[in-house]
């Protein structure tokens, strides 16, 4: 069992989760132009469709927390899921940094933030997973000792 306020957290980690990447996927693959002029300061140029393709893998992700939002407390394996989601981008933003030509302050200051929240988000959820399967299993594990 989870206390009320951890519980609450989650929600709204979980909702805040989803908030944050409808605007990166809808930035990514409606308003590309956008996306480089907010984290470049140049022109739309990605010919092969790179940004719009980490946008519909954001749209995934969407999909998967919107859905660990309204299920974990009855699945709460959801957590875990989300977890990994949020560990795959542990690198991604670093090496974005180290790769692009060019990045404004305000796309500088996101992609540095963004693995250690990533990182912090995965630990938290998979700490909360983690308290609420011990204490589903603590009580019948004290029951079963009780019949023997």
């Amino acid at each position: 069992m989870i206390s009320p306020g951890l519980r609450k957290f989650t929600y709204v980690l979980l909702a805040f989760l989803v908030v944050l990447d409808i605007v990166l996927s809808t930035t990514a693959i409606c308003f590309p132009e956008t996306w480089f002029k907010v984290f470049h300061a140049a022109p739309y140029v990605d010919p092969q469709g790179l940004l719009r393709r980490t946008g519909a893998l954001w749209v995934a992700f969407t999909l998967l927390q919107f859905v660990a939002l309204i299920r974990w407390e009855k699945e709460p394996w959801w957590l875990v899921l989300i977890a990994g989601v949020r560990l795959t981008e542990l690198f991604s933003d670093w090496t974005y940094i180290y790769v692009a030509e060019s990045l404004t302050p305000w796309g500088k200051l996101g992609l540095f933030i963004a693995p250690p929240g990533n990182l912090a988000f995965g630990l938290y959820l998979t700490w909360v997973y983690l308290k609420i399967m011990k204490g589903r299993t603590a009580p019948a594990s004290a029951d079963a000792a009780r019949t023997y």
